[in-house]
């Protein structure tokens, strides 16, 4: 068995899987890992299976101790990660052997990073996922409770993998570059006039610090005039909400299954992964998407699915 105890969580550490699918409709999100580009690679790195239960850093510090040897994966942002002080660079696989420190520092680029260890962490489920949902206070170990100092977590009893593999550079993302966001416009784009959209697709968009696993709230110029609230409706992974304020708000994982402002579109499902990792104060720019890109958005979408054979 692999078990990590947790020295210091951080500013944020959670539990969290693939999320928790077909409960919209009581009310229950999906929640799960945010970039799951980089959740899903961490797995494939030690064989797990697609679903197998990691750990999500948000902005970093955190510190853990190994107190058995565990193969483990860190993937997504850079946070100057060191074993008993030796750096440990992102996106491979590494042991981590009984008694050493596992210490992170905070992300220059991107926002979270994801550790996993072989077989994953056992977590009990909760409507079928391991996933920590703080909002519904579902999930993780602790009533969807971020973990805490002084908490061990258990992993499986596996055998460990004979060999260590790092992802192909094409693969890892630059953290660092600009991020434009294009744009699925659905049928309440007709709320908005020529004028308003105009000035949403022109402007660079900074991401504020109230954003959080919700959604993603940014600032800006105010899309003016934009005060109707329509009958509550079902709310998509990466939708953009106008609320009376005029700035918008991309809704994410940990998101409300119902809301009742306007919602101009939604952006590709390949967009939100690379959201996931936008600081506060980041730009970001909106771009419609015409039907050629969409194509080979929803192409690109479907290759990652079938690559590490997510079950959507």
């Amino acid at each position: 068995m692999s078990r990590l105890a947790i020295i210091n969580p951080g500013i944020l550490l959670l539990i969290q899987d693939l999320g928790r699918y077909g409960g919209a409709q009581q009310g229950v999100t999906q929640g799960g890992a945010m970039d799951l580009h980089a959740f899903c690679w961490a797995n494939y790195l030690l064989s797990n299976d697609s679903n197998a239960a990691q750990l999500e850093l948000t902005v970093g510090l955190a510190c853990f101790e190994a107190l058995d040897d565990c193969q483990c994966a860190l993937t997504g942002a850079n946070m100057a990660a060191t074993i008993d002080g030796q750096p440990i660079a992102p996106w491979q696989s590494f042991l981590l052997k009984k008694g050493q420190i596992l210490q992170f520092g905070a992300a220059k680029y991107g926002l979270r990073a994801y550790l996993a260890i072989r077989g994953g962490f056992k977590i009990p489920k909760v409507l079928g996922s391991a996933a920590t949902v703080m909002r519904e206070q579902l999930g993780g170990l602790d009533h969807g409770q971020p973990l805490a100092s002084n908490t061990v977590i258990d992993g499986y009893n596996v055998l460990l993998l004979s060999r260590y593999s790092t992802v192909p550079t094409e693969y890892i993302p630059d953290y660092s570059a600009d991020v434009v966001l294009y744009v699925i416009e659905g049928y309440q784009a007709e709320c908005f006039t020529h004028q308003q959209k105009k000035r949403f697709y022109r402007q660079h968009y900074q991401v504020t610090s109230a954003s959080d696993r919700m959604g993603c709230r940014l600032e800006g110029e105010k899309i003016a005039g934009v005060a109707m609230e329509l009958i509550s409706q079902p709310i998509a992974t990466g939708a953009i909400q106008i609320p009376p304020d005029g700035l918008p708000i991309i809704l994410l994982n940990d998101r409300q299954t119902l809301g009742g402002y306007p919602i101009l579109g939604c952006i590709t499902r390949m967009d939100v992964l690379r959201l996931a990792q936008v600081k506060p104060n980041d730009k970001v720019q909106f771009k419609a998407i015409d039907a050629q890109l969409l194509i080979d958005y929803q192409q690109r979408w479907m290759d990652f699915c079938r690559f590490f054979t997510l079950p959507f």
